[in-house]
């Protein structure tokens, strides 16, 4: 199987790294580290020359709580970074929920645009149907204000699957082709740790769907529930969640610690490759 993002083809016979770039002042993680483009772009740097295969740069947190950012404030955090990134022949996806964004960015140089909102805006599928792009299409419930505060399933993982089925169908209705598209179940957008959990230990049931599934766990709420640790030092729970995904049929795994996820993901992919 391919993944086709714009001028970049990747196959997916072995796991993509995708690499967290923040240019916010509020992200849960590493908000206001990178907020100056010179900042993102030296992280940006560091994150490939640990294997990142791709970047993803987002300028509006989606965190639990956070609040909505104008477009042209997300526009001026980010269209520079994946300007320039993508002039330095880096694979660049853009996060963000805004159509009009959307457009910029893929004119900028990105090769994927990441939509927690799952294209479900007006025009966002018309955005980027036009352009080579790949998309990433996430589920989620609720939004950034109000999916923590009673997030409830019957089944979380077929309605995850149901929405992600209903929204690839219309991806492919807009005329985007299979070979541009990847879901991400959503972990943490409107989900208990019982859910979390439920999700990760039936993430083959998401890849069973056809479409190649990305997995974001890094750093999350779900792995300090279950480590009792603080946000930046996830890191050894963060790698074992993404590669615990990895054996369950993820296709790219978004992470902020990229060396110690190539690590891992080294020896995983030497173990697969002989057995």
């Amino acid at each position: 199987m391919l993944l086709r993002c714009g001028k970049f083809t990747f196959p997916l016979d072995r796991p993509l790294i995708m690499g967290v770039l923040n240019v916010t002042p509020d992200s849960f993680s590493d908000g206001g580290h990178y907020l100056q483009t010179d900042a993102a772009l030296a992280q940006a740097r560091r994150l490939i020359d640990e294997g990142a295969d791709l970047l993803d740069v987002g300028g509006e947190s989606t965190r639990p709580g956070a609040a909505p950012v104008a477009l042209d404030d997300e526009r001026r955090r980010v269209l520079p970074v994946i300007a320039a990134l993508a002039a330095a022949g880096v694979a660049v996806s853009v996060d963000t929920q805004k159509p009009a964004l959307m457009r910029e960015a893929v004119a900028a140089g990105a090769v994927m645009v990441n939509d927690v909102n799952g294209f479900q805006a007006p025009g966002a599928l018309t955005a980027v149907a036009a352009s080579d792009c790949a998309v990433c299409i996430m589920h989620r419930q609720g939004d950034p204000q109000t999916m923590q505060q009673a997030p409830h399933y019957a089944d979380v993982v077929a309605e995850v699957v149901r929405y992600l089925r209903q929204r690839v169908a219309a991806a492919q209705q807009a005329g985007i082709a299979g070979s541009r598209m990847v879901v991400d179940p959503g972990f943490g957008f409107g989900k208990t740790l019982a859910h979390n959990l439920e999700l990760l230990r039936r993430l083959d049931e998401v890849a069973a769907a056809g479409v190649p599934v990305l997995a974001g766990l890094s750093r999350k709420s779900m792995i300090g529930a279950i480590t009792g640790r603080e946000t930046g030092d996830r890191v050894f729970g963060s790698v074992a969640a993404a590669l615990i995904a990895v054996q369950r049929g993820a296709a790219i795994v978004r992470v902020h610690d990229v060396a110690a996820t190539r690590d891992a993901l080294a020896i995983w992919n030497a173990v697969a490759d002989h057995s």
